[in-house]
């Protein structure tokens, strides 16, 4: 980042992302979209607008980046890890940001 302040309520706001901050983030979420959305189809057809957008490796890094998190999400649900009050300190801005509050995992965590 160029030390631009990103819009993080993009990440869940599609119609907001074009004034996010980051760049192709029309692209990046289409992707990151298609990854969960179990489409074989619109995936290929994701992953080839980040290939045409912003290059062979920003793919690779995109769907390494998404593959992690993806990961890390499954196994925190999995063994029910809790948010412990330092993370949930630090975390309190973006996670209202993203209204993450909504979300199953969420609500099931109380």
């Amino acid at each position: 980042m160029d030390g631009t302040e990103v819009d993080l309520s993009a990440v869940t706001a599609n119609d907001i992302q074009a004034a996010s901050g980051v760049a192709h983030s029309d692209v990046l979420l289409a992707f990151a979209d298609a990854i969960v959305a179990a489409d074989d189809r619109v995936l290929q057809h994701t992953r080839h607008g980040v290939l045409e957008a912003m290059g062979p490796e920003a793919m690779v890094d995109s769907a390494g980046v998404a593959s992690n998190f993806e990961r890390m999400v499954r196994i925190a649900d999995a063994t029910g890890i809790p948010l412990d009050d330092r993370m949930a300190k630090a975390s309190k801005e973006v996670r209202e940001t993203l209204e993450l509050e909504r979300f199953l995992a969420f609500k099931e965590s109380d």
